[in-house]
């Protein structure tokens, strides 16, 4: 089974951004990747995002999004996506995910980041 995304393509005829991500790690030299899943109580619900380490790039990098917990995965492809795109030079259209909930602050992590 595929998603498919809101431009009509389909997401499993290409790698995932965790895959591709590791593939330039590897062969650039670079030290794996290094994933962290982050919790945030919202009102009754609980949101989930991620972070990312690469050799190379100064401090972790955030996904964008913040995820409903069925999709703590995708918050991982978020936060891949956003890496790859720093370490390449050629841009590329950014990912729908299923499961967005909330758009990442740029403030960081934790009660409080975006009024809520």
């Amino acid at each position: 089974m595929s998603f498919t995304g809101a431009q009509g393509t389909s997401i499993s005829s290409r790698p995932s951004w965790q895959d591709q991500l590791n593939a330039y790690c590897s062969s650039t030299k670079r030290t794996p990747p290094v994933f962290n899943i982050v919790s945030d109580r919202r009102g009754g619900r609980t949101a989930w995002s991620s972070t990312v380490t690469v050799q190379g790039l100064p401090g972790t990098v955030a996904a964008r999004y913040w995820y409903d917990g069925q999709y703590v995965n995708n918050a991982k492809e978020d936060a891949a996506e956003v890496a790859l795109k720093q370490l390449s030079s050629q841009p590329r259209a950014s990912t729908v995910y299923p499961g967005q909930l909330y758009t990442q602050q740029s403030t960081g992590f934790g009660r409080g980041a975006g009024g809520f």
